[in-house]
């Protein structure tokens, strides 16, 4: 999902006609507490309702409207729910995300989207990578704390028949006499050793595939889950930079993949706090040396220019407002209700700019200004 999501945003920062219209509701996966779910999304509707009429005309926005509440009356789609849900409509878009996490109570209308709450979903800060392995199997998956699913990487699982195939050894076979007669069996030494060799070759040929389809493209953190002689054997043949020296000592065969990615997510998240912190420590030097800004009016202009390589953003700082072609912010004015978020703006201007953007919780911040930007030059 993460893979059609990510290509969904990325049309989506190319510049369209207005009105667009973000809605964002918390949802749930049960039938029983599902009721709720449509109530809270019509009542966002008609507060969207009520701002496009004021700002804009019908015909504008009725198609947008239409399809808002086909969506309120499918009891398909509300069975299909997760823990959040994002809906960004304009005249010639309708994207729909069921997220695995909650989603505050929104609604934007302006005349661009609001997509801050999916790059927090989507950044690579808090990523990683799972190879989940036992002696007959593999497979990989990616995720962060919020959700793990199969990479998109085809096929991205394999068996130790697909990879050695021809070359699985054969049963070692003995041969005894007696009074019985001859009689032929596996020697049970032989047997194991065998079973060692062929999963050596397994465990070889699994690395080299991970390593070259999966970590050297991303560049993640791979997280090791198996059990600890599995990861004992496959450590010492692995080559891949990118797998993390502690991983989940656990057979992860029978494990539901929720439980899978809580137990990674405290292996990962040692790891990125570790960046994070690190990517404070460069803002506040590049901020000492003038390649830095807290300042929302000056990244908004080095934004403008491509000059913002890195910026961090308080998951939780709102600022009404918008950025316009200049570069120049203008506020919200009091009541104002037909328009965006700077920092959202910021966030779509460094993006489009080919930077990165980290939507940071309010903790970790390193300023009051709810920004922090990292200048190329």
């Amino acid at each position: 999902m993460r893979n059609s999501m990510a290509r969904s945003l990325a049309a989506i920062l190319d510049p369209t006609d207005g009105p667009c219209v973000s809605l964002f509701q918390p949802t749930s996966r049960t039938r029983a507490a599902h009721a709720q779910d449509p109530v809270r999304f019509k009542n966002l509707v008609r507060s969207a309702e009520s701002i496009l009429a004021q700002h804009y005309m019908p015909a504008q926005f009725q198609p947008i409207l239409l399809k808002l509440a086909d969506l309120g009356d499918s009891q398909r789609f509300w069975n299909e729910t997760r823990d959040g849900l994002a809906i960004l409509a304009s005249p010639k878009s309708f994207r729909v995300f069921h997220l695995p996490r909650e989603m505050k109570e929104k609604v934007f209308v302006a005349d661009t989207f609001f997509v801050k709450p999916l790059i927090r979903y989507l950044q690579s800060a808090d990523r990683f990578q799972v190879l989940c392995l036992t002696r007959e199997h593999a497979h990989v998956c990616e995720g962060n704390r919020y959700s793990l699913d199969p990479v998109a990487t085809h096929p991205g699982s394999w068996s130790l028949a697909d990879l050695l195939g021809e070359q699985v050894t054969e049963p070692h076979i003995t041969v005894t006499g007696g009074p019985g007669g001859i009689h032929a069996g596996h020697g049970q030494g032989s047997r194991k050793d065998e079973a060692k060799v062929d999963s050596e070759k397994f465990f070889r040929k699994v690395d080299h595939l991970v390593m070259e389809q999966v970590s050297k493209p991303t560049g993640l953190s791979l997280i090791l889950f198996a059990s600890p002689d599995v990861q004992s054997e496959f450590r010492r043949v692995s080559q891949n930079a990118a797998l993390l020296a502690d991983g989940v000592e656990t057979n992860p065969t029978k494990l539901a993949p929720d439980r899978i990615r809580e137990m990674c997510w405290q292996v990962m998240l040692p790891h990125y706090e570790q960046r994070l912190n690190g990517i404070i420590d460069d803002f506040r030097v590049a901020q000492s040396r003038n390649q830095g800004s807290a300042d929302i009016s000056d990244t908004a202009k080095a934004a403008l220019a491509g000059r913002v390589g890195r910026l961090l953003l308080d998951a939780d700082r709102e600022a009404p407002g918008r950025i316009d072609e200049t570069g120049a912010i203008r506020f919200a004015e009091p009541g104002e209700t037909e328009i965006n978020d700077v920092t959202n703006d910021l966030a779509e201007l460094v993006l489009r700019n080919g930077g990165e953007v980290i939507v940071v919780p309010s903790d970790k911040m390193p300023t009051t200004s709810g920004i922090a930007a990292l200048f190329r030059y």
